[in-house]
Parts: C-alpha cells; sequence; structure tokens
C-alpha cells in the first residue's frame, strides 16, 4: 500500500512536500542547536522577540557535483587512455584536470563511507560491508557509520546546500533496509534531503531494488541509468524553481559498470568486432596512448600478464568468440554511462549553471573487477552446482545471446580483461594491497575555478581527500557539531592548492589500506604491502567445488617494498635491498591499524566460516549455504 499512495501521489501533494523540504533545507539543521538570544518577560510588551537568521551558503558558492562509477579500471575510459569511448570525461579532463595518483579503498562499500565522511572505511566503522557475513561486531567493522562521523552531505546542508543523492548507495545495513527502517542510517538519514537509487552493492539494472527518500518503489522497465539521471535533472530544476541561486549538492553513483553489465544492443553495436585482437593488444594500445596524454611516465612498462590468465592467441575460437562479447558489452556499458553522465552536464549548461559547478569525477571506486573469474559469467549458480572451467565456457557460449540483456542476472567479464582495462597497473579490485586495486582516475572540472585546462596533476590523495578540498574550495569549515553530536577529526586532506600550482605539495602523507586480508601502507611515496591468501576469487573456487578454501595465515604473508615516486607500477621490489625501510613502514601499519578500527584482522577465510548475525532471514547460515541458496533445481544449463 506504501508504494501504491506513493505512486499515485498528486502532483500539488508533491509540490507542496518539495517545497517544505526546501524550506527546512534553507533554515538548515544548525537551528537545532541555536541558542534563544531574545528576551521573555510578563507581557509581549516587556518582551524580545529572537528569529535565528536562515542558514546560507558563502556568497558566490559553487554547486557541487560528485560522480563515482562502479568496477572501472585505469586504463577503461578514453579519458585516461583506454580503449572506451567516454566523450563526456574527455571533455570535463580536457576542461579541467586529470589528477593521476588518486587512490579509493580497493573494494566499493569502504570507498564510499571514506568518500562519504572524509575518514578512513575503518575509523568509520566499513573495514568490509554492511552486509551479512561481510560484516562483524567489532567498532571497524559493524557497517554501521557513526553520528560523530558526519557526511558531506550533512555538513553541506547545514550551510545552505539543498543535497541529493542518485543511484548506489551501498552503506546502509541489510536488517535496516526495509520499509520499517530504521532509517537514520539511510541517505535521508545522513543528510541528503532526497535519495532515488538502491541501498545495496548491485542490482538489476532493468529491475533494480529501487527506493525513492524512505520508500521502497516499483521501476518501470527503464534502464537505471537514464532513471537516476532523469530524477537527478529533477532535483534541481525543481530546487532551483523554488530558491533560484540556492547552491545544492548532488552525488551522482550508478550502479554502472558493476556486474551485471545490462545495456541496450544500441550501445554494444559500435564495438562489435572492436575487441577481438584481444586483451594482451589492449593493454599495448592503452599504454601508448596513456603515455601520449601524460597520464603515465614515458618509460612506462607493463608488468607481465598475470599467471591465471591465458595468451590471447592461445585461445580457441570459442574463447575468442565468448570473451569478446563480454568485452563488447562492457565497453557499451561504459559509454552509456558516460552518456547519462553528459545528459546531466549539458542540463547545467542549458541552464546557465555549469560555470560555478565544482565537479569531481571518480571513474571507479576500486579497480577493474576479478570477479567474472576465468570464464566471466552469465549465470552465478553454475559456481555452486560445481560446474567445471570447460562447462563454463560452454554455458556462456549456449547463452551467448543473453550477455549484456536483461536476463544476464550475473554478467560479468572475464578475468583478462579486468587486467586489460587495469592497464598499466597488475592485479584489480579488492587487492588493497596493490596500485591495481586501489589507483583510479580522477577528473576535477571548475570552470570558475580552474585556469589550467587540461592540465596534469601527479600528487598522491585518497578518496577521503574530496570532503575537505571540496569544503576548502567552497569556504566552509568542517562543523564541530552536527545535530548537537561533537564530531571526530576529518582524517583527510585538502588538495585544492593543486589547482592552480601542478607542483603543489601533497598533504596526504600517510595511507593504511586493508580489505580482508590484502594490506598495504603509503608514506611519502614509498609503499609496503602483503598479498594474503585465499583471496575471494580462490574462495569463490573452492565454494563451487564445495571444498574447504586453503587455510589463511597472516604471518606468513610476504611483504615487499616499493619507490612509487621510481616505480608507479610496483615493478621494482626493494624488501631484500632496504630492510630497514620494510620494517619501518611494517610498524606504521600496525599503528594505523590500531587507530583506525581495523584490527582484527578478517580474511575471506573467515568470511567463509561465519555465520549470518544480523538479518532474521538468514540467520546462523553460512556463506556457503547462501550460495546453495541461489542454486535451485531449475537453474540448468539451457542450450539455444
Amino acid at each position: 500500500m506504501k508504494n501504491l499512495k506513493n505512486n499515485n501521489r498528486s502532483k500539488s501533494s508533491k509540490k507542496g512536500l518539495l517545497i517544505t523540504a526546501v524550506l527546512i533545507a534553507q533554515l538548515g539543521i544548525a537551528q537545532e542547536k541555536t541558542e534563544f538570544k531574545g528576551t521573555i518577560g510578563k507581557t509581549l510588551a516587556d518582551s524580545k522577540e529572537y528569529w535565528p537568521d536562515p542558514v546560507t551558503a558563502p556568497k558566490g558558492a559553487p554547486n557541487v557535483v560528485w560522480i563515482l562509477l562502479d568496477d572501472v579500471g585505469f586504463g577503461a575510459a578514453s579519458a585516461f587512455g583506454g580503449l572506451i569511448n567516454t566523450p563526456t570525461f574527455d571533455n570535463l579532463a580536457n576542461n579541467g584536470l586529470r589528477y593521476t595518483n588518486f587512490h579509493t579503498t580497493a573494494i566499493c562499500a569502504p570507498t564510499r563511507a571514506a568518500l562519504l565522511t572524509g575518514r578512513n572505511s575503518g575509523r568509520v566503522h566499513v573495514s568490509g560491508f554492511s552486509h551479512t557475513v561481510l560484516s562483524a561486531g567489532f567498532p571497524g567493522w559493524d557497517g554501521r557509520i557513526p553520528s560523530d562521523k558526519g557526511t558531506i552531505a550533512e555538513i553541506l546542508r547545514e550551510n545552505g546546500y539543498n543535497t541529493f543523492a542518485v543511484g548506489k548507495y551501498g552503506v546502509t545495513p541489510d536488517e535496516e533496509a526495509t520499509d520499517a527502517g530504521p532509517f537514520d542510517r539511510w541517505p535521508t538519514g545522513k543528510g541528503f534531503d532526497h535519495f532515488y537509487g538502491f541501498l545495496g552493492s548491485q542490482t538489476d539494472q532493468y529491475n533494480p531494488d529501487l527506493v525513492e527518500d524512505q520508500v521502497h518503489i516499483k521501476p518501470d522497465g527503464r534502464h537505471l541509468n537514464e532513471l537516476i539521471t532523469d530524477k537527478a535533472i529533477s532535483y534541481i530544476q525543481k530546487q532551483q524553481k523554488a530558491a533560484p541561486g540556492k547552491p545544492f549538492f548532488l552525488y551522482y553513483a550508478p550502479g554502472a559498470v558493476h556486474a551485471p553489465h545490462q545495456v541496450a544492443e544500441k550501445w554494444v553495436e559500435p564495438y562489435k568486432g572492436k575487441f577481438d585482437e584481444g586483451w594482451d593488444v589492449y593493454r599495448e594500445k592503452v599504454l601508448a596512448n596513456q603515455k601520449k596524454l601524460g597520464t603515465i611516465p614515458a618509460n612506462a612498462v607493463l608488468p607481465e600478464r598475470n599467471a591465471l590468465i591465458t595468451e590471447w592467441k592461445k585461445l580457441t575460437p570459442d574463447q575468442k568468440k565468448v570473451y569478446a562479447r563480454f568485452m563488447e558489452v562492457y565497453a557499451g556499458f561504459l559509454t552509456y554511462t558516460d552518456y547519462e553522465i553528459g545528459r546531466v552536464v549539458d542540463y547545467l549548461k542549458q541552464s546557465g549553471q555549469l560555470d560555478n559547478t565544482l565537479i569531481f569525477v571518480a571513474i571507479g571506486d576500486n579497480g577493474a573487477s576479478k570477479e567474472g573469474t576465468l570464464q566471466g559469467t552469465i549465470n552465478q549458480s553454475l559456481f555452486a552446482q560445481g560446474k567445471t572451467e570447460e562447462e563454463n565456457l560452454q554455458s556462456n557460449l549456449n547463452n551467448i545471446g543473453e550477455i549484456g540483456t536483461a536476463k544476464g542476472l550475473n554478467t560479468n567479464y572475464p578475468l583478462g580483461w579486468a587486467q586489460a582495462t587495469n592497464a598499466p597497473f597488475k592485479n584489480w579490485k579488492q587487492d588493497a594491497h596493490s596500485e591495481g586495486g586501489t589507483r583510479n582516475p580522477l577528473i576535477v572540472f571548475y570552470p570558475n575555478g580552474i585556469k589550467d585546462k587540461g592540465g596534469i596533476r601527479n600528487q598522491y590523495s585518497h578518496v577521503t581527500d574530496l570532503l575537505p578540498t571540496t569544503l576548502d574550495i567552497v569556504g566552509i569549515k568542517a562543523p564541530e557539531y552536527i545535530k548537537n553530536i561533537k564530531q571526530d577529526i576529518i582524517q583527510g586532506s585538502t588538495f585544492k592548492a593543486s589547482l592552480d600550482n601542478p607542483k603543489a605539495e601533497s598533504l596526504h602523507k600517510v595511507q593504511y589500506y586493508y580489505i580482508f586480508g590484502n594490506r598495504a601502507i603509503y608514506k611519502d611515496g614509498w609503499k609496503a604491502s602483503a598479498a594474503h591468501l585465499p583471496d575471494s576469487f580462490a574462495v569463490k573456487q573452492s565454494l563451487g567445488k564445495s571444498e574447504k578454501p586453503a587455510a589463511s595465515n597472516f604471518d606468513t604473508d610476504v611483504w615487499e617494498l616499493y619507490n612509487l615516486n621510481e616505480d608507479f607500477n610496483e615493478r621494482n621490489n626493494l624488501a631484500k635491498k632496504y630492510p630497514e625501510k620494510l620494517a619501518e613502514l611494517q610498524k606504521l601499519f600496525d599503528e594505523q591499524a590500531k587507530e583506525n578500527n581495523v584490527y582484527p584482522l578478517i580474511d575471506w577465510q573467515d568470511v567463509y566460516n561465519r555465520r549470518i548475525h544480523n538479518t532474521a532471514a538468514d540467520k546462523g547460515k553460512t556463506l556457503q549455504d547462501l550460495v546453495k541458496q541461489v542454486t535451485k533445481p531449475a537453474d540448468t544449463e539451457t542450450t539455444k
């Protein structure tokens, strides 16, 4: 009934609600802690009224748009040398700045938690996820962002902005994501006036788990990218009509290009045959493009092909056929996403707002995804059925027509394309120890504030830096209190100085990384890192075979050492040459882990062994139970 009422709400009712929301936002949440400064006598004549001034943004404050894509490697988008056309990103980068040394956390939820709060993911309780077995009852792992870690939306709303979010949120605990709430950890409880999108980590692009504000709603069959773009433009249009000139903050975070890779065929068609040369040639072409653009050093060399990946020329014709199709769909999906973002940019230009709009585009919340495994996936249940690699390949061939369609509910490309679109780095998503897991392209676009249009910036920066940089540019100080709650420190560092000065010093000196065992520590260009096994790839393979994953041991992990100032893509391990430096950084990791709630170290083996504790429907089940649960007798291979 709630959905029905929401869908049938009259236009006048919607207009009234919008005006009310805008007026409330104009006054600002800060009024909650405003002291009465008048006088109260026994009569009105003896008293003096007091009305707090409405909260307003700094004079001339820009609109702010944060765009965060999902599962895009460093070498995918043409804006940074990739072979996938992204004309909107190209235009923003050519008229803004390209940041080549920007880092995420290596996986989606921790990146989003760190981005929104300007604090490390462990410090805000999201070392893992807000989902079932991927969270744990410890301060760094429970998936519940505390109220003393306020978000960018809360800060900007308290300073005269309207705030909107569309797309993927990803940091609402599963058990709270129902129409019964509680809603304090939904986007609208974290500072957003309006939200339209989905609360989880991934969703069907044509039948998404759609939410508007605090109500689940029924999608209409259109692609999610189109829906969130329409809604974003609508929010801005209505806000500007009600309060012309008032600045807004838009957080645009599509589910793209996370699996499932689903997109209309017209977007795939231009890529037919474009990847027939394979992933090895793709890497070489991208490397050349990146050098030409200046986004990597002129003497850069590709790391060796990962041992799990077969050389393209050694593949069979059937393998090449299905693997190329996966990549064509992925490319079409990314180009289509770029198009929808372009609609927002075009609207801002047509409405005269673009010049005073500050746009950050993070092309990926982590490196390219390895979750499609060796063959690529259309049907995840095949893994739970224990199919061999040959059987998986045959199933993909039999169902090749479903790749990219509404039927392809688990479409994800194979590992070879993950490495290719991550060029020039090794490894991929989830690998917090590697630049391939954590280094993503960043574009900063601000016509009124950037003179060096098309410039390159190589300073180290991190996803936690976007919040303080935004506040610095807008002219707002981080608040001591939000809703009467004293706030924790902001851990990110501003890089505003680099907008004008390509040689500005990076203020972000130290950064830890940790994702389910893989870990690293960065300090002033030096990086110590340790890969940890079994990783999720190995665990997934074991689950498919109904085997227990190999035992894990943190004490036997091998630490490596790199000087990123001279070796940006980690080809020369210096651990044996500089053992003292390695020991120094290992000690620093321990200090940072303690400071940021990373302990206890939880890995994929722990996840495999855990029982679900926080959702009534699945309580007591294991990860293997969940995998088997999606495999029903009807889930058999289909042939065409």
